[in-house]
């Protein structure tokens, strides 16, 4: 009876709790009237006694009186409780006062190492005492060198086990192919006696870690039972090489799913450029009454902010706000990164005030979204707030800053931030922060700097370098160091038609027509082709799309007119086309009509159309506005009173009342 009582206690979502309370009290339901037998080992090692390792005198506490022996079966049972909720330390309290210990009980303590990091040596420490050690001793001390890391010493333990069961095997497989040794979990599978699902799961699993999907392919399709970790594992492969066809053709053959598997495929599309599947997949999931864990609202989110779905990932936040998930840290981060994608900076900020709790992840996602969105000052600010809160940067809180600081034009700042990383913060300075302060000298004029920079930089310049280098050029006029950066680029990526088109903008801003036309014709020569632009804005849950001189919207002929007539206004309002950006060598009428249907202008005409009054217009852009735009859209937003959010490929622009938040500076 009264260990029926304590097995219902323990199966309590209180247990924990009452366990702890009673660790502290001398309850009398815990005397026997007999005296207690003590292990061999008891009578051995006294605390403090020589051969006792000092840190584990702590377990041993001067014998009961006879009188005063544990009940065993309970004592085991709050240890294993509280291993299993993570709570070594009060598990060794019951330990310590136990006067007799069987070897389960030596057991939980060892599974109670073996979850925690570092702990090796406390964990052989243990190992070493065990009076009589059984299988589950030998497996559960394996598991710890496998924990470790220490995979020759995990080898050796596992040479030295005198009776292997398939957990003896299957750990020691697992370890292996955890750390990409593949070739030695292979001889080890190869030698098993006799191999379960586990097995199979773990070399599988193993293969497609290691990039070695078509290995993984051919054993499981030689394995006697697919579980559906063998199946998710292969979809992953799949997925991770772009095989989209593939991975959906065994999802649907798979004969059951668990979320896992749902979330795999939810993340691949959306990491293969495919949101809108994904963003589908959930809903079905949902439908189906797959309820969605952290991971799923992550990818989805990812997904909402790639199609700029902002009401499809208002109704997602609705979904977490009814849900447990509503408290968790990683779902709130999400939404937060979600709403600053979506150009909603002030829900972002909302939702980051009212998050219970914050890790580093999500004052990162703030700050970040503070810097894509040109607000400079308030993302320096909050992350000097983030380390007055003790918590320490690392490398993606300083590509956040540092793009805080290139969007605000603050060079001295970032400069001395970058110069700080390694000084002050412990943190290597990788090539993402080398490409923004290239970024960041560029804008600002120092292009000899910024050449500089990437000549002494210690990692091989990555391509993007250099296309902000030619991008910086067109704005600075310098063809000199566009020359050198498009060279450069092409040596990198032969393919990058963004080479030719950028060197080409950069003569046609200074009207040198001819190097136009031969950059033109080598890239034709190469047989590239240059990326459209377009622009789309979401209106009612739908995405409109345009290109530049669109043809196909069936609205097509209202918005040219509604963009008629705000170009009378806003020539009367003092607005004059910049003629440098229509990068074509023809007259002047022409170049005023090509650039009167830009794509993000006939965005913005379709948005004043369809959105009612007050509702700010969110258009959403594949490359970077353009300067004419830009300057027509500040005029739009002060002439019909309405706010207008544009993202193009660097950061987020607030029109309103005639000016934006990059001031200018972009």
């Amino acid at each position: 009876m009264r260990t029926a009582f304590f097995a219902g206690q323990l199966r309590n979502p209180s247990s924990h709790r009452f366990l702890r309370g009673l660790a502290l009290t001398e309850h009398p339901w815990l005397r026997f009237s007999t005296p207690a037998s003590k292990t061999p080992h008891d009578h051995a090692a006294k605390p403090g006694s020589a051969g006792v390792p000092a840190p584990m005198s702590k377990f041993y506490s001067p014998a009961a009186s006879p009188n005063e022996g544990d009940d065993v079966i309970l004592s085991n049972m709050m240890i294993t409780s509280y291993v299993r909720s993570g709570d070594l330390d009060a598990a060794l309290g019951v330990f310590r006062n136990m006067s007799v210990r069987t070897t389960v009980t030596w057991n939980s303590i060892l599974a109670g190492y073996s979850k925690l990091r570092g702990r090796l040596r406390d964990a052989q420490e243990v190992f070493v005492k065990i009076p009589q050690p059984d299988t589950v001793s030998y497996n559960t001390m394996l598991a710890c060198y496998v924990n470790s890391s220490d995979m020759e010493a995990a080898l050796g333990f596992f040479n030295r086990i005198p009776r292997k069961d398939a957990t003896s095997w299957n750990t020691m497989i697992t370890g292996l192919a955890r750390n990409q040794r593949m070739e030695e979990a292979g001889k080890l599978f190869s030698a098993m006696p006799s191999r379960n699902v586990v097995t199979w799961n773990a070399m599988i699993s193993g293969y497609v870690e290691c990039g070695e999907l078509d290995r993984a392919v051919k054993l499981f399709e030689t394995a006697p039972v697919k579980s559906v970790v063998a199946w998710t594992a292969v979809i992953t492969g799949h997925m991770k090489l772009g095989r989209i066809e593939t991975a959906e053709k065994l999802f649907w053959e798979m004969p059951e799913k668990n979320l896992v598997t749902w979330n795999t495929m939810i993340s691949g599309y959306v990491e293969n450029s495919r949101a809108e599947a994904g963003v589908k997949l959930f809903k079905k999931m949902m439908a189906g009454g797959v309820g969605p864990n952290p991971s799923t609202l992550s990818s989805v989110l990812l997904g909402c902010s790639e199609l700029s779905a902002l009401q499809l990932g208002k109704q997602v936040h609705q979904l977490v706000c009814k849900s447990p998930l509503h408290i968790d840290t990683t779902a709130g981060t999400s939404l937060i990164s979600m709403y600053c994608k979506c150009g909603a900076l002030e829900d972002a900020k909302k939702l980051f005030v009212e998050m219970p709790r914050r890790d580093l992840v999500t004052w990162n996602a703030m700050i970040s979204g503070y810097a894509q969105h040109g607000a400079g000052e308030l993302a320096l600010s909050l992350f000097d707030r983030m380390r007055k809160a003790g918590i320490s940067p690392d490398g993606i809180t300083f590509v956040a800053v540092l793009l805080a600081c290139n969007h605000a034009g603050l060079l001295d700042l970032g400069t001395g931030y970058f110069n700080s990383m390694r000084k002050d913060y412990g943190v290597e300075p990788k090539p993402d922060h080398y490409s923004c302060m290239v970024d960041l000298l560029s804008r600002a004029g120092k292009l000899d700097e910024a050449v500089d920079l990437i000549k002494k930089s210690p990692f091989k310049p990555h391509p993007a370098i250099y296309g902000t280098l030619l991008g910086a050029c067109r704005i600075h006029k310098n063809t000199k160091i566009a020359e050198f950066a498009a060279k450069n680029l092409l040596d990198l990526d032969p393919g990058s038609a963004a080479a030719y088109v950028q060197l080409a903008n950069v003569y046609a801003a200074m009207n040198k027509w001819k190097d136009v036309a031969r950059v033109r014709q080598l890239m034709n020569r190469s047989n590239l082709v240059k990326t459209p632009g377009y622009s789309w804005i979401d209106v009612k849950n739908k995405v409109h799309e345009f290109r530049s001189g669109d043809r196909i919207h069936p609205d097509l002929g209202s918005i040219h007119e509604k963009l008629n007539e705000l170009e009378e206004k806003m020539k009367l309002a003092g607005y004059v086309p910049d003629l440098e950006c229509a990068l074509h060598d023809v007259g002047e009428t022409e170049k005023k009509q090509l650039l009167l249907r830009h794509s993000e202008k006939l965005a913005i005409a379709y948005g004043l159309m369809k959105l009612p009054p007050g509702v700010p217009i969110r258009v959403f852009k594949n490359l970077r506005i353009c300067a004419d735009c830009h300057r027509a859209a500040k005029c739009i937003s002060e002439i019909e009173k309405r706010e207008i959010i544009v993202r193009d490929t660097t950061r987020f622009h607030h029109f309103k009342d005639g000016s934006c938040s990059c001031r200018d500076y972009w």
